[in-house]
């Protein structure tokens, strides 16, 4: 590797690891003082319901506030789920409590400090620029986008973010754990060489699905099952495996792809309920100074492998098997440290950590960056063409609907490579 490329992934590693900056202006009295942080919980399937139990244990003197989701149901239920969990920390009343279309702007518009966006990716650029424009500190659920226009929305929010001293703190989780920081850090040292080549896999079985009920309009149906609609998803290449996509951005210094090619289809969820995307995706990322082979599929009954394949000049390592091997087998070596906590935790405890210290935390330019690295990798396979980071960032392709209403969904077009066109 170049002493220049070196000496600037080692220089930029410890920033990246937990995307901290110093920050000489201390925003409000909560950066130094015990006041209580009021939290907002935008989105409240799962993992939005499992967010707000993370954030409540990151900081003694924070509540929950305030809860919005666009299903009534959902938010119902979440709330109960929320109110047996939290004790004390869950302040959130009758008032307090939003769905509709608009539930997100009533959540950020309620008093709170801290927002935690967790609802379907389509929406996340959107609710990322009312909470920034309301000054609120973010913690944003990956990816951030499932479009071109949408990740050019989402860059310029998180630079107004920085401007203003806001945090934004991504749920591109495996940046806070402990045991892959330490093997990542191992690396860009120099502990396999020049990196030549990184593998990605996400190889796993399939997802949820919930049946058509009775009295649900298209759009309530494909909400429901949002994971299936490149619309609202991004499709599971962008969804899910953006994880896996964002460790190789971090291995090559937060710097995007410059190009890509791919192939994928749908070869086992070809049924109407499976919406329109892929069910497997291979794509090869060029990055100016190694290649990236990015394997990602949902499918039942097939061998599962989700790791990271880092191949050096003297040797290689599994980032979430947290070993690296030498041609000198002395330095061979395995992280048998703490595993410290959770990072679904250690995320939040640095976004409210933050918030107390003064000391800003921005992930908004890499999680931007590895979100349009599997947007783009999507165009490839939806195509079949070569496609440039920078196609993909001005691509005219806008995905949002017509309208937002509980009534007729956006038509259903499956990708055809070769015949679907780049816009």
């Amino acid at each position: 590797m170049a002493a220049s490329r070196r000496t600037f992934l080692k220089t930029s590693s410890a920033a990246v690891v937990g995307g901290v900056m110093a920050s000489p202006i201390v925003r409000s009295a909560h950066a130094a003082g015990d006041d209580v942080l009021k939290v907002g919980l935008i989105g409240c399937g799962g993992r939005g319901t499992g967010a707000a139990r993370n954030a409540m244990q990151a900081d003694p003197n924070v509540k929950l506030t305030a809860m919005g989701d666009v299903f009534a149901d959902r938010l119902a239920n979440s709330r109960g789920l929320l109110t047996k969990s939290l004790g004390d920390k869950y302040a959130v009343t009758d008032e307090t409590a939003f769905s509709g279309w608009d539930a997100y702007k009533k959540v950020i518009d309620s008093g709170v400090d801290v927002v935690i966006l967790a609802t379907p990716p389509h929406f996340r650029p959107a609710q990322l620029k009312y909470a920034v424009d309301a000054d609120k500190h973010i913690f944003c659920e990956k990816p951030v986008a499932v479009d071109g226009p949408g990740c050019r929305s989402v860059f310029e929010t998180v630079a107004k973010a920085r401007e203003k001293k806001l945090n934004i703190v991504s749920g591109l989780c495996w940046r806070y754990d402990k045991r892959v920081q330490a093997t990542v850090q191992r690396i860009l040292d120099g502990a396999i060489g020049r990196i030549v080549a990184i593998q990605e896999n996400y190889l796993t079985g399939t997802l949820w699905q919930r049946p058509r009920q009775e009295g649900w309009t298209d759009m309530e149906y494909q909400m429901r099952n949002w994971l299936y609609y490149t619309w609202l998803s991004g499709d599971h290449n962008t969804e899910q495996h953006v994880h896996s996509l964002d460790k190789a951005v971090w291995l090559n210094g937060d710097i995007p792809p410059v190009s890509c090619v791919g192939l994928g289809g749908r070869e086992v969820r070809t049924e109407p309920q499976f919406g329109n995307v892929f069910d497997h995706h291979a794509v090869c990322y060029d990055f100016p100074e190694m290649k990236v082979f990015a394997y990602t599929r949902q499918m039942r009954g097939c061998s599962n492998d989700v790791d990271d394949y880092v191949l050096g000049a003297n040797g290689n390592a599994r980032i979430l098997k947290n070993t690296i091997e030498t041609l000198n087998p002395a330095s061979t070596w395995k992280y048998d440290g703490e595993r410290g906590k959770s990072m679904y935790d250690a995320e939040h405890d640095a976004l409210f950590g933050a918030i107390r210290s003064g000391n800003t935390i921005n992930n908004g330019e890499y999680m931007t960056i590895s979100t349009l690295m599997a947007i783009m990798g999507r165009m490839a396979t939806y195509t079949g063409k070569k496609i440039s980071y920078e196609d993909a960032l001005n691509s005219e392709e806008d995905l949002t609907p017509d309208a937002y209403a509980w009534g007729p969904a956006p038509e259903v077009k499956i990708a055809v490579p070769g015949v679907t066109l780049f816009k």
